[in-house]
């Protein structure tokens, strides 16, 4: 019917990720939004790290539900197909699916970006309803509450992907993002003509809205809120299904299973489940090869600066973390993903996001672990045998060589040396580090030794 208006678009995206090898059904996320379908304008918001599937899912939502084409040739076969009510809403809505990521090239300006968007979506509604007379200064919400008045009070359906996508570009201003914020609202707060929201993005919605602009939408991420974290990201159970077929179709199978989840299970749901990076899980299984698949997830220069430039007092508070001290911080989620920090808990959320991700490239990090005689601060095993692994001893108002002696008394190396009448895993160098803090100097100091 037009781009955003029943387009074909999110069917034909769909059905190509379907029929990949390493494909996971996830329809059943379909039988959560039935009720909220029928209770009507309702709003749901849901936020994730990038490149968790919220794209995929976004398109097999407007797939399903969209009039534009019988989608039974791809849910036929998938789990939704089982539910009693799959007939009666699949292909039955009139849905406007918007991707806000999607950018034209000679676009450098908010008036630009947001008026190609309501001239596109004003084009599809005159299409299906020549019927309707339509003004010159018409807003895309004027010609929406036209149609539901003359039309029999016909509704839609709101699939909205990346919402917050516009607002990592350097051509916004400050005023711009309160005036796409307005846009947002206007469009679809105590519209009549909304039959549902369902939008996603990578940062909260109160990030940039701190009024009531949108506070309609029931908001769901990883870290706080359990409803939907199954549908996003893959599950232990998953990954063992595409690890098996891994080993049918790949001619010389190197990857081990145990790898995939040292390597990409790397959050943990309110839920209390442990996700895989669906991206990282995909392409690592298709390029028979482990690798740091993980992009766009901030740059280490801009905290390097951060820290350098003692921002927030945040290179105070690194030195007494470092010494074991506890400092207070809120996670804010996926800070790493902003272009600007402004608050310790922002910074302290893109560093933590950053260096573990960093981490978790070369070595397998455990903290506390059992080793020799006691228990280690943190062991970091590495990955392959031509990095150091690194034993680390964390002391208060001790010297730095104190623990290392520590490290070396009660022979925490032995850990790198497997269990009694096993090979030895790893043969490479090992590194003692010990890190002290002065409580009354204020003062920290490190030493590295091999061992």
């Amino acid at each position: 019917m037009g781009r955003y208006l029943n387009s074909s678009i999110p069917y034909a995206l769909y059905q190509g990720e379907a029929n990949q090898p390493y494909f996971v059904d996830k329809s059943l996320l379909l039988t959560e939004l039935f009720p909220v379908l029928d209770a009507g304008n309702q709003h749901v918001c849901i936020t994730r790290p990038r490149r968790f599937g919220k794209t995929i899912m976004a398109n097999m939502i407007a797939a399903f539900l969209s009039k534009k084409v019988d989608s039974d040739s791809i849910f036929g076969r998938l789990k939704i197909a089982g539910n009693t009510k799959y007939k009666e809403y699949r292909n039955k809505y009139n849905v406007i699916s918007i991707d806000f990521s999607k950018i034209s090239r000679s676009c450098d300006s908010y008036a630009d970006y947001i008026g190609k968007i309501e001239i596109t979506l004003i084009r599809d509604l005159k299409k299906k309803y020549p019927q309707i007379e339509v003004y010159e200064d018409d807003s895309a919400a004027d010609v929406l509450e036209t149609i539901f008045e003359e039309c029999s009070q016909e509704r839609f359906v709101f699939v909205l992907d990346e919402w917050d996508f516009i607002f990592h570009k350097d051509f916004i201003t400050e005023e711009n993002k309160k005036q796409y914020i307005q846009f947002l609202s206007n469009l679809l707060k105590d519209r009549p003509y909304v039959q549902m929201t369902y939008m996603t993005g990578i940062l909260p919605i109160a990030k940039y809205s701190d009024g009531s602009e949108l506070n309609m939408f029931d908001e769901y991420d990883m870290a706080c809120k359990e409803k939907y974290s199954e549908y996003f990201g893959f599950l232990d159970e998953e990954v063992d299904q595409l690890y098996n077929i891994y080993k049918k179709i790949t001619k010389n199978p190197k990857i081990l299973r145990i790898e995939l989840k040292e390597w990409y299970d790397g959050y943990r749901a309110a839920a209390g489940d442990y996700l895989y990076n669906p991206r990282c899980v995909v392409c690592a299984l298709r390029d028979n090869q482990l690798a740091n698949y993980w992009t766009s997830s901030g740059t280490y220069d801009s905290i390097f600066n951060y820290i350098k430039g003692n921002i927030a007092d945040v290179r105070n508070d690194i030195v007494l973390m470092v010494a074991g001290e506890r400092v207070p911080a809120k996670m804010q989620q996926y800070a790493a993903t902003a272009n600007d920090l402004y608050t310790k808990d922002q910074i302290y959320s893109a560093i933590v996001n950053l260096v573990y991700l960093s981490a978790r490239d070369e070595y397998r990090v455990e903290r506390e672990d059992k080793a020799g005689k006691g228990f280690v601060d943190f062991i970091f095993y590495p990955k392959r045998n031509d990095i150091p692994g690194i034993i680390l001893e964390l002391k208060i108002n001790h010297t730095p060589q104190e623990a290392i002696e520590q490290i070396k008394e009660k022979n925490y190396q032995l850990k790198f040396q497997g269990k009694i009448g096993e090979i030895s895993a790893y043969e490479g160098s090992i590194l003692a580090v010990g890190i002290s803090y002065d409580r009354k100097t204020k003062k920290h100091s490190c030493e590295v030794e091999k061992l």
